[in-house]
């Protein structure tokens, strides 16, 4: 599919292929692994939710089959004698977990009936499952996930990751509004603040320890230094005057920074490095979380900052 096809895992035909792993399938298989994450059901819904309204779709516990429906004539004038039409369609399966299986099947013509005046049809559902599986990875959460990931792992700028998507998948439709926010973030919003105030002085501490779900997760810092992606939330505009809180794992709310320093000197692994932040309502400079993934939990920091705008969590396994 597309350039996906130099991903692929394997190929196989046969009517019990892998039965057991994936028993709905038989026939032609063709599995292709992406390097991403996808557990959260929360984010499986919105990728079943965002494609909803443009294919048939069906869930059943941690997977999602997105189809694909078309028909054929064997001749243009549906009232002359023989017109016959064939309802055909293709099923690409998204196997979520640690890493994201797309699979694509393709069944022999027999399955819809004596149909063999179609001309094409494995050309064509062949085509179909491209666009499906191209479509999935580039209006869905996953695009996210996989710019994330080259950004991460490839060193690439988030602009030569975003063509290196759209070069893999050209057969994309382009779905409106495929990135549904999640339900619970919907309720959570209803039952409390999620965008941050405007600030003209520095905000009070502690840090507030859900602004996760209080606070709209904003576009993410890509580090200079190491490329490292720094998720952001409560963000707002492109200065620095409110930048809400830094950090998944290693949280520090710049709003009630005053850079003190004190993190910086605590932390044995030195996961800070300084970082300029001119016109910041509560201080010029921030001591940045550039090493994140390097964190070892000793809470130093967090037992140090003079404002209390350190918040560190424990990383799950």
């Amino acid at each position: 599919m597309s350039l996906l096809l130099k991903d692929r895992v394997y190929t196989m035909e046969s009517p019990t292929a892998k039965r057991g792993v994936y028993p709905l399938h038989g026939y032609k298989l063709g599995l292709y692994r992406m390097p991403i994450k996808l557990e959260d059901p929360l984010e499986i819904k919105s990728i079943f939710d965002g494609l909803k309204k443009t294919f048939i779709l069906d869930m059943y516990a941690d997977r999602i089959f997105v189809t694909y429906n078309w028909f054929e004539e064997n001749m243009p004038d549906h009232d002359a004698k023989g017109y016959e039409k064939a309802d055909l369609s293709v099923t690409v399966e998204i196997v979520t977990g640690e890493v994201v299986d797309l699979i694509y099947q393709i069944f022999p013509i027999e399955k819809f009936g004596d149909k063999e005046w179609i001309k094409d049809y494995r050309k064509k559902a062949d085509y179909y499952a491209k666009m499906i599986i191209d479509s999935v990875l580039r209006n869905t959460i996953l695009s996210d996930k996989l710019i994330e990931y080259y950004v991460k792992t490839e060193k690439l700028e988030q602009d030569d990751a975003i063509l290196k998507l759209e070069q893999l998948t050209p057969f994309a439709k382009i779905i409106p509004d495929a990135k549904p926010k999640p339900k619970l973030e919907v309720e959570v919003q209803a039952t409390g603040p999620v965008v941050a105030a405007t600030l003209d002085g520095p905000k009070q501490g502690p840090i507030d320890v859900e602004y996760k779900t209080r606070m709209i997760q904003t576009n993410p810092f890509v580090v200079p230094s190491n490329k490292n992606v720094i998720k952001t939330w409560g963000r707002a505009g492109s200065d620095n005057k409110n930048m809400g809180v830094w950090g998944e794992f290693v949280s520090v709310d710049y709003d009630i920074c005053i850079a003190d320093g004190a993190c910086i000197d605590a932390c044995p692994v030195s996961v800070y490095e300084w970082f300029d932040t001119p016109g910041n309502v509560a201080s010029e400079k921030k001591p940045l979380m550039a090493r994140e993934p390097d964190c070892i939990f000793c809470l130093a920091c967090e037992g140090v900052c003079p404002p209390q705008a350190i918040k560190i969590f424990q990383r799950k396994s």
